[in-house]
């Protein structure tokens, strides 16, 4: 065997296990980081409107604007 092809042959074996020479397992990969930065998108908004949600604060009414009015 001549360097050059054992060259290629090395070359062969790289390209088939690198990220950007194999689409398969590539496109795999991005699919599932795709929806795991999904999840944790919704996760974090879930989380954030928990966190915020609405609070019943008490807020003053006039006597004689209530539903059953109470009057001087």
């Amino acid at each position: 065997m001549t360097h050059n092809q054992e060259y290629h042959e090395e070359l062969k074996k790289v390209q088939g296990s690198d990220f950007t020479h194999n689409w398969v397992s590539s496109s795999g990969f991005l699919f599932y980081l795709q929806v795991a930065c999904i999840v944790a998108f919704l996760f974090g908004a879930c989380s954030m409107l928990y966190t915020k949600r609405f609070s019943k604060t008490e807020v003053p009414v006039q006597e004689s604007s209530l539903y059953t009015p109470k009057y001087k």
